[in-house]
C-alpha cells in the first residue's frame, strides 16, 4: 500500500470500502477465495515469489501438496482484500464496528497478569490471517497497543489508515526513529507491539534460524526487554473456519539467560514465529521476500 494512489484510484477505494460495508461477511468469505484463485490463474500477484518460499520451506511436500497450498495462500489473499477494504469505507465509526464483529481474544489473562508487573509489555506477533486484528482486538479488550510500523505514502492514505487504528485505540510509533517513544511507553507500563517475520536488514535484523535457513530477523525485541524489564508476550491471529480473526494472547515468555543474548532471544522468537506459520501455513504472507539473504542447501551445493 506504500505505492502511489491517484486521486481517481482513492475514489475507487472509497467507494469500494462502501460496497464492503455492505456486504454480509459469509460474502467476503464465499467472494475472498474465489477471487484469490482468479488472481492465480491469471498469473497470480508474486506468485513466484510464493511459490518458490512455499517448495523451499516444505521439502517434504510433493508438486501436488505445493500446489494446493498455494491455491489456498491465494484464497486467503483474496478474503484479505475485502478485509482491507474495510478501513476505506467513508462511514464514521465502521472500522470499529467491523473489527469487534469479526475479531475475538483469547488469553486476556496473560495480558492481565503481565501487565500487573508494572514494566510494560513488548507483544511478538507476525503477520498471519487478517493480522490487523491483532492489534484491533487488542485496543478493543483495553490494552492501548502502540504498534512499530512506517509512514504510508501517499500521506492521505497513511492518515486513514492511521484514523482506523485509532477508532479501536491502536497507536502508532513509526521507524526509523521510534526507540525514544517506544521507551517511554514501557516505562509508563505501556504495551508495544512488533510484527517479528519480515526481512529485516542489518543492523536491525540479524541472521537467525528459520525454516531451516538463516535470514536476517528483527533484534531489537530482547534488547529493549532487557533495557526496560518489559515482559515478551507472544500474540498470534488466525482466521478460524467461521471467518473470525481468533487472535491469541500467549503467557508471558520467559527467555532466561537467554535474554542477555541478542542472538539467542532472536531465534527464540524466530522459533515461536515459525510454529505459528506451520500451524496456518495457508494464512501466512508468502509473498513477501522474507529469505533474501539468506542460503539454501541447495544453493550451497551448486556453489559447491
Amino acid at each position: 500500500m506504500s505505492i502511489f494512489l491517484s486521486a481517481p484510484l482513492r475514489v475507487i477505494l472509497f467507494i469500494g470500502g462502501l460496497m464492503a460495508a455492505l456486504l454480509p461477511r459469509r460474502a467476503e468469505l464465499w467472494l475472498g477465495p474465489r477471487l484469490g484463485r482468479l488472481v492465480l490463474a491469471c498469473g497470480g500477484f508474486k506468485r513466484r515469489i510464493a511459490a518458490d518460499n512455499i517448495r523451499r520451506c516444505f521439502p517434504e511436500l510433493d508438486l501436488q501438496g505445493r500446489r494446493d497450498l498455494l491455491v489456498r495462500n491465494f484464497e486467503h489473499y483474496g478474503m484479505l482484500f475485502f478485509e482491507f477494504l474495510h478501513f476505506f469505507c467513508p462511514l464514521p465509526g465502521h472500522y470499529r464496528s467491523y473489527a469487534r464483529r469479526v475479531s475475538r481474544l483469547v488469553g486476556r489473562e496473560h495480558w492481565d497478569r503481565a501487565h500487573a508487573k508494572g514494566k510494560g509489555i513488548i507483544f511478538v506477533a507476525c503477520h498471519i490471517g487478517f493480522w490487523e486484528m491483532l492489534a484491533a482486538a487488542g485496543g478493543l479488550a483495553g490494552f492501548a497497543p502502540l504498534v512499530v510500523t512506517k509512514v504510508l505514502k501517499p500521506a492521505w492514505l497513511n492518515a486513514k489508515i492511521t484514523a482506523c487504528r485509532l477508532s479501536t485505540g491502536v497507536r502508532a510509533a513509526y521507524h526509523p526513529g521510534s526507540v525514544p517513544q517506544i521507551l517511554r511507553e514501557l516505562r509508563r507500563g505501556g504495551s508495544v507491539a512488533f510484527m517479528n517475520d519480515q526481512y529485516a536488514r542489518p543492523p536491525m535484523g540479524i541472521p537467525v534460524p528459520f525454516f531451516g535457513v538463516k535470514p536476517n530477523t528483527l533484534a531489537a525485541v530482547a534488547p529493549i526487554a532487557q533495557r526496560t524489564g518489559a515482559a515478551i508476550v507472544p500474540v498470534s491471529c488466525y482466521r478460524d473456519e467461521d471467518g473470525v480473526s481468533v487472535v491469541v494472547v500467549e503467557p508471558e515468555l520467559d527467555l532466561g539467560p537467554a535474554l542477555s543474548d541478542t542472538e539467542k532471544a532472536t531465534a527464540i522468537l524466530a522459533a515461536r514465529v515459525e510454529t505459528w506459520v506451520r500451524r496456518h501455513p495457508e494464512q501466512w504472507l508468502w509473498i513477501h521476500r522474507r529469505f533474501k539473504n539468506a542460503i539454501w542447501p541447495e544453493d550451497d551445493a551448486e556453489r559447491a
